[in-house]
């Protein structure tokens, strides 16, 4: 779909520039550079890595315990009853759900706490961003912006038309 967007785009920039005989102007810039050297954004992804970093010690921890409580029945079962066995068994397989349960809440793939967060952490960043590339391109005269990190395939770039660091630099001072 968004090949079809780009291609479309190029279609009207180039029959817009036939008929108007104005130059185009284009430029793009790189998100992940300025997420990576970016003071507000560096302090969200420690405060996300933070997070993470409990959640994955908590499974950590529950692993431990489970792998504990396995080693302690095998050694054991020997001399159990069935019905303490099966009991045992039982509380060895809640445990696992309750860790599987507990990994999906936090990690689940679009769904877990941890892509909320994200979101949640991120949100005022990538609009200050999305301002600050606003800004910088209407200052510069340019008509369309890329990300050279996003889905959009940029098959060149002339340095020339990079604004990354003219984006960061106005987020840096503030304005």
């Amino acid at each position: 779909m968004k090949k079809y967007l780009l291609a479309l785009l190029v279609v009207l920039l180039t029959s817009n520039f036939m008929f108007a005989q104005q130059p185009l102007k284009i430029g793009y810039v790189d998100s992940q550079v300025i997420l990576t050297q970016l003071p507000e954004a560096i302090k969200a992804q420690g405060d996300l890595d933070a997070l993470t970093n409990k959640w994955t010690a908590q499974i950590d921890s529950m692993t431990k315990e489970l792998q504990d409580s396995y080693s302690d029945y095998q050694k054991q079962q020997g001399t159990m009853k069935d019905d303490k066995k099966q009991a045992i068994q039982q509380q060895l397989v809640e445990k696992q759900q309750n860790i599987e349960g507990f990994r999906r809440q936090k990690f689940a793939q679009g769904q877990g706490e941890i892509y909320k967060e994200n979101e949640k952490i991120f949100a005022p960043i990538k609009e200050k961003v999305y301002k600050a590339i606003s800004e910088v391109a209407k200052k510069e005269g340019m008509q369309f912006v890329f990300d050279k990190t996003g889905d959009v395939l940029l098959l060149y770039a002339d340095s020339a038309f990079d604004i990354t660091y003219q984006v960061l630099d106005s987020l840096k001072r503030g304005k």
